[in-house]
């Protein structure tokens, strides 16, 4: 069951949580989209900046994330 996180703070601490199994980072022309796998939910914070997005995917733990490109039309 997927759930939307709206503050990068939010996402943050639960993709640091002790649950979270992976994070995938898809791209478009207009949006990043972070996932991150837990336990029961699958999180989604979507970002539109993609400077914010660049500074996100540093501050991320290491070994846990996975980058996707897409190109959605």
């Amino acid at each position: 069951m997927p759930k939307q996180i709206h503050e990068i703070k939010d996402f943050l601490l639960t993709a640091r949580r002790k649950d979270a199994r992976s994070v995938k980072i898809k791209r478009s022309k207009e949006v990043v989209k972070f996932k991150v796998r837990c336990s029961k939910y699958l999180y989604t914070l979507c970002v539109f900046d993609p400077e914010k997005a660049d500074k996100l995917k540093q501050s991320l733990p290491p070994g846990k994330y996975q980058h996707l490109s897409l190109l959605l039309l």
